[in-house]
């Protein structure tokens, strides 16, 4: 059996600004280091085996602490990317519903196949992420725990292309959270999805 870590990169500052990131390089405010050094804590007695991330700055910061923790070194894949969202990035939902108002309907009717105006479409980002995944499984031998992080939109596309009944598609997947997965190299179970008890744990700690 092979497990995987699917992690959400820490907080941003236009996460808390609720702006739509898309493959543009944040990178994390002192918050999400922080998230990123608590998720690290939480796995540094498991037996991480190996560590990927997307190569957007936020994902590596965050990969980066956990890998350390290990004596590993993160592998950034760009198809762990968040999704291209076009003429979108960088705007809120608000600035969206004024300016695209279209495109915010379009991509609402086809939420898997709609390509943003200049950007992509989900299926090509689930495309994208799933290749990756199964190469990781190909590669990493039995009994292998390998994290990934990654952001929330691919982590959603990615679990619904696994766990197609799960209805993942408008579950909260919070900053650093954990969702836990498994194969045999045939089926996959989905064993805890976007687990964020660290960042609880964090702050009763800090409240001591």
């Amino acid at each position: 059996m092979k497990r995987i870590l699917l992690i959400r990169h820490g907080q941003t500052d236009w996460n808390l600004e609720e702006r739509w990131q898309g493959s543009v390089d944040v990178p994390l405010n002192a918050e999400g280091i922080a998230q990123a050094r608590a998720v690290a804590a939480r796995l540094r007695k498991e037996k991480v085996t190996a560590v990927y991330c997307s190569d957007l700055t936020r994902a590596k910061m965050t990969a980066d602490v956990i890998a350390a923790g290990h004596g590993l070194t993160a592998h950034l894949d760009p198809r762990w990317r968040e999704l291209h969202l076009g003429v979108l990035q960088g705007l809120t939902y608000h600035e969206i519903s004024a300016r695209y108002p279209d495109e915010l309907e379009k991509m609402r009717v086809d939420y898997m196949g709609y390509v943003m105006p200049q950007g992509e479409s989900r299926l090509s980002m689930q495309k994208r992420s799933y290749e990756s995944l199964m190469e990781i499984v190909a590669r990493e031998p039995e009994h292998s725990l390998s994290v990934i992080v990654s952001h929330g939109g691919t982590i959603r596309v990615l679990l619904l292309r696994l766990f197609p009944a799960e209805a993942v598609e408008k579950r909260s997947i919070s900053n650093t959270s954990v969702t836990t997965i498994e194969t045999d190299g045939h089926t996959w179970r989905l064993i805890k999805f976007a687990d964020t008890s660290h960042l609880i744990a964090a702050k009763d700690h800090e409240s001591l």
